[in-house]
């Protein structure tokens, strides 16, 4: 993927401009279902109007996929990304921190290259059997910023499937339901804290909305996503 797509450059990387199309057309064609296992139903996602414009919905029943879109971006040169979201409501008995209740209204990913080679035998083990089970092979790492039922903004989870995935809470508790609610993170800072090392190129954005574990639904609309130069 690195050696296929060339870096972006300018100020502003526009990863996703959802409020540029129409309610109802088909996404791009840059943007790929992810899917966690076949067998797991697909939440559904698809552009709507809103009060706030053009924006993505996910409708999870039980269900549990996401989207992406590849792309290389140098988080040194870009390492601040925006985006905005509104979460319908909560899923209740959801926790990020235990495997059978690992789900979250809201979720943004962005997914890291690097020398696979030279993490632990057990890790790349992990990341074999996720791809044999997916069908789709893991990035080195990924970082997803999500919202959380009770675990204070700010908090680094370690995905309890897989070592190689980190959240970061940038929203927590019932403040802010159904309201549109816009972010800015250091990507670059983030990686740092969450994994202890320095980042390669970031080479997919994505988002994902699930509820499967909990057995729950779960909404949400995602805005434009943006990537900017370092001032």
């Amino acid at each position: 993927m690195v050696a296929e797509l060339a870096r972006e450059a300018g100020e502003r990387v526009e990863v996703a401009r959802f409020s540029r199309r129409q309610a109802g057309e088909p996404l791009p064609a840059h943007w790929t279902p992810y899917l966690i296992l076949p067998s797991k139903p697909r939440t559904e996602y698809r552009l709507v109007e809103t009060s706030a414009g053009i924006a993505l919905e996910a409708s999870a029943d039980k269900s549990a996929s996401g989207i992406y879109r590849r792309i290389r971006i140098d988080p040194n040169t870009h390492p601040l990304l925006e985006w905005r979201w509104r979460v319908e409501s909560l899923i209740p008995g959801a926790d990020t921190r235990l495997a059978a209740t690992e789900d979250s209204p809201a979720r943004l990913v962005v997914s890291f290259h690097g020398n696979a080679k030279r993490l632990a035998f057990g890790v790349r083990s992990q990341l074999r059997l996720a791809k044999a089970l997916s069908g789709q092979a893991l990035p080195y790492a990924t970082l997803m910023y999500v919202w959380s039922n009770r675990h204070p903004v700010g908090t680094v989870i370690e995905n309890p499937h897989l070592e190689r995935i980190r959240m970061i809470v940038v929203a927590s508790g019932a403040e802010g339901v159904g309201e549109w609610r816009g972010y800015r993170r250091n990507v670059l800072e983030d990686y740092r804290r969450a994994f202890g090392e320095e980042p390669w190129d970031i080479v997919a954005v994505g988002v994902m909305t699930d509820a499967d574990n909990t057995r729950q639904k779960a909404r949400c609309q995602y805005g434009d996503i943006t990537f900017l130069r370092a001032p």
